[in-house]
């Protein structure tokens, strides 16, 4: 026999007790509601073409501003009981496009939304991953923590700097690459006598995926600084004299870095340079420096909108942007339908 206290135990237990990962993934499965897709400020293009490739509208929402600046949101149409993905990118300005994602994600889950995914095909503060200096935050790992306690049920994403990120959330990430993207481009566009390069040691892994797909040759560059404020010096790992180098990376912030391994490509005999990133912030002097570089062409995706300067670039064709639109679309159906999303990354 179980006494009132004893069973006061045993409900506490079952029904207030933190639900595990597995478990809270499970309970949230069989949506029954519609797929519905909103956007912030950040890329509201990108939102619009994932919608067409899903042949569904936009969603309704007002994403304007107050005078002082905060942000004015309010959903247009009914959301009760439906599946709703927000795409926000939290790239430039970061702090602002992140504030945006948690009002929404915070008005969805009042509107009692069945399920709210957010999608982030860039996820900002990605760098600031580890503590690999004194005093300083782990940014990533307080980004994370808002989004999962603002009521996002689920992540979407693209090529994160850091992997060990999905381990920062206590919600499902599905986390998608590009690559498929980029090789198709390529095999519709070969380069002959290919090798890959990797900018650095961590980024070598990658690199060999991209060699792999594409049947090519593998080096990489060993980036050193003998000394305090003096420059960079450039190590190639590999044999590239005469040959046509592909640069892979995730993301090109300045161009800084790049620059400087086409460079060091440049002078160890290579003869066209190209590079490819997922993310193209191209901050700063980032066209600048491409435009003075030993680059021919610069291929990114459109995780992120293509600012003004950037665009210019295209103009001139150093610069081409393809589109995730249709690997988020198929992304989304995949989830909303609780079907594989691995089979994407083929």
């Amino acid at each position: 026999m179980y006494d009132g206290r004893s069973i006061g135990r045993i409900v506490r237990f079952y029904f207030l007790a933190p639900v595990p990962l597995a478990l809270s993934a499970t309970l949230m499965m069989s949506v029954t509601g519609k797929i519905k897709v909103f956007c912030g400020n950040a890329h509201p293009a990108l939102a619009e073409e994932i919608c067409g490739h899903l042949n569904i509208e936009l969603g309704k929402a007002n994403t304007t501003r107050f005078s002082d600046g905060e942000f004015n949101f309010q959903i247009g149409e009914n959301v009760r009981g439906h599946d709703v993905f927000i795409v926000q990118p939290t790239c430039p300005p970061t702090d602002r496009h992140v504030m945006e994602l948690l009002i929404m994600i915070d008005a969805f889950v009042r509107a009692s939304a069945e399920r709210v995914t957010a999608v982030i095909p860039y996820f900002g503060y990605a760098r600031s991953d580890k503590k690999d200096r004194p005093r300083v935050p782990i940014a990533a790992k307080l980004v994370s923590n808002v989004i999962t306690k603002a009521g996002a049920e689920r992540v979407l994403t693209i090529d994160l700097h850091a992997s060990q990120i999905q381990g920062f959330f206590d919600i499902p990430v599905d986390h998608l690459y590009a690559a498929p993207i980029v090789v198709e481009y390529f095999r519709e566009n070969p380069i002959d006598n290919l090798i890959v390069v990797a900018p650095d040691t961590g980024g070598a892994e990658r690199a060999r995926a991209y060699a792999k797909r594409l049947d090519a040759g593998l080096a990489l560059c060993d980036k050193r600084r003998e000394r305090a404020n003096e420059a960079d010096v450039m190590n190639i790992v590999g044999d590239v004299r005469g040959k046509n180098c592909l640069i892979v990376d995730d993301m090109c912030d300045t161009g800084g870095t790049i620059c400087k391994v086409a460079e060091a490509l440049h002078k160890a005999g290579a003869n066209e340079i190209f590079a490819c990133f997922t993310h193209g912030v191209l901050s700063g002097t980032a066209v600048e420096n491409i435009t003075g570089s030993h680059l021919k062409k610069v291929i990114v995706t459109n995780t992120i909108p293509t600012s003004e300067t950037a665009a210019e670039l295209v103009g001139t064709g150093r610069l081409e942007v393809l589109s995730v639109a249709g690997l988020l679309a198929s992304a989304i159906r995949s989830i909303h339908d609780e079907t594989s999303v691995s089979k994407l990354f083929i």
